[in-house]
C-alpha cells in the first residue's frame, strides 16, 4: 500500500455529493443512560425501507449464528499540554513509530501552533518528561522522540492527559470511562469505535444467549479516521494508515461462518476497515490498513453494520454510503434530522441490514 492509501470507487467523484445540512442542536455532546436506551434506525439496503426503534431491539434484529465483529480498542488520553520556554504547545500523539532505541520511542503527532515548532525543538510536558521535535512531514504533523518506551509513554499520558474527545464535543466527560466502550481491552487509540458506545455487557450478554457469535478485532483508531476530506474528489483525499490485528483464531472463526453463509455484522466503520482492508486471511492478520472505501468497493466480509451518524463530507459518511447507498444514506439521514435524532460521537445509532 503507498502513502496515500488505496481508494476504491469511481474515479472523480467529487466530496460535495456526500454533504448535508446539520443543525447544531442535533450534534450529541454527552452519551444518553443506559447506553443502550440510544435510537435505532434500521435501513434496509434493498428497499430503502427505514424502521425506528431503540437499540437495545437490535436483540430482535439479530438472528443465531450471525457473528458480530466488535473493535476492542481501548482510548489512551492522547491530549498533552507542554511549552517550550513561555509559548504554550498542545501536543496529540497519534501512534508510536517502529525502529526506536531501546528505553525511547519516537510518536508521530500533531502539534499546535505547527509554525513554532521547530526540528530539534523540545516541548516540555512535565518537570520530568520532556519530547524533542525529531521530523516535520509535509502534512504538518511531526514526530516526536521521548526517552521513554512506548509503554512509559502511555502510562504517562493516561496520568497527566486529556481525553481527546472530538472538537465538536465542547466539554470532556468527567468519566474517562464514558469515551470507552464496555468491552475495550487493547490501549492505542485516539478516538473511540463510537459505534460501540451503546452496547451494555447486560445487551452482550443476551445476545450471546440468543446464539449470536461475537468476535473481537482491534483497529487502534488515528488520523486516517478523522481527518477531514480537503480536496475536491475522493481519490485525491489521502488516507493514513492504523494498525489492525485479527487473532488466528478469530480469522478461522469469523471465515468458517463465512463459508456456512452466516452473517458478518460489524460494529462500526473501524471494524469494517479492519475486515475489508485486511481480508482476514486465515492465519489472521497484523499490520497497517489504509483502506478508503468508496462507492464501488465490493465488500467481501461484512453482510451488515452498525453505526452511527457521521459528518458531512467524511471518509466514514463515504464508507457508509458505499455499503448502503449514498442515495439511501442521505435519505435516512434527512428523517433521522427530521425526527430529531442525536448525531456523531455521543449519538444514536442506524443499523443497516
Amino acid at each position: 500500500m503507498d502513502s496515500k492509501g488505496i481508494v476504491f470507487g469511481l474515479m472523480g467523484t467529487p466530496i460535495e455529493q456526500f454533504d448535508y445540512v446539520l443543525p447544531s442542536e442535533r450534534i450529541a455532546q454527552e452519551p444518553v443512560e443506559p447506553r443502550d436506551a440510544s435510537r435505532l434506525l434500521v435501513l434496509d439496503r434493498k428497499s430503502c425501507a427505514i424502521e425506528h426503534k431503540t437499540f437495545r431491539n437490535i436483540v430482535d434484529e439479530l438472528n443465531a449464528g450471525d457473528v458480530l465483529v466488535m473493535n476492542d480498542t481501548k482510548v489512551f488520553k492522547a491530549r498533552l499540554r507542554g511549552h517550550r520556554f513561555k509559548k504554550e504547545f498542545e501536543v496529540f500523539l497519534l501512534r508510536p513509530l517502529p525502529d526506536a532505541m531501546p528505553g525511547s520511542s519516537i510518536w508521530h503527532a500533531m502539534i499546535r501552533p505547527g509554525k513554532l515548532a521547530h526540528e530539534g525543538n523540545f516541548i516540555e510536558l512535565s518537570p520530568d518528561v520532556s519530547a524533542t521535535v525529531s521530523a516535520k512531514r509535509e502534512d504538518g504533523t511531526v514526530e516526536l522522540a521521548f526517552p521513554m518506551s512506548v509503554e512509559e509513554v502511555l502510562g504517562f499520558a493516561d496520568k497527566r492527559g486529556e481525553i481527546p474527545v472530538p472538537p465538536y464535543v465542547q466539554k470532556a466527560p468527567e468519566k474517562f470511562e464514558t469515551y470507552q466502550t464496555v468491552y475495550a481491552r487493547e490501549t492505542g487509540s485516539v478516538a473511540a469505535p463510537t459505534a460501540g458506545f451503546h452496547f451494555t455487557k447486560r445487551l452482550i450478554e443476551e445476545l450471546r444467549g440468543k446464539g449470536v457469535q461475537i468476535e473481537f478485532v482491534t483497529l487502534h483508531v488515528g488520523i486516517g479516521t478523522f481527518r477531514p476530506v480537503k480536496t475536491t474528489t475522493l481519490e485525491e483525499h489521502e488516507m493514513h494508515g492504523e494498525f489492525v490485528t485479527i487473532a488466528p483464531d478469530t480469522a478461522r472463526r469469523i471465515n468458517e461462518a463465512k463459508r456456512e453463509g452466516r452473517r458478518i455484522i460489524a460494529v462500526g466503520t473501524t471494524t469494517v476497515r479492519a475486515l475489508e482492508g485486511s481480508g482476514v486471511p486465515e492465519g489472521g492478520f497484523s499490520g497497517d490498513v489504509n483502506l478508503f472505501i468508496t462507492p464501488g468497493f465490493n465488500f467481501k466480509i461484512i453482510d451488515a453494520l452498525i453505526t452511527n451518524f457521521h459528518l458531512p463530507k467524511s471518509t466514514l459518511l463515504v464508507l457508509v454510503s458505499a455499503f448502503a447507498g449514498r442515495e439511501h444514506v442521505l435519505k435516512a439521514y434527512q428523517e433521522a434530522i427530521r425526527l430529531g435524532y442525536r448525531f456523531y460521537s455521543f449519538g444514536d445509532a442506524m443499523f443497516i441490514r
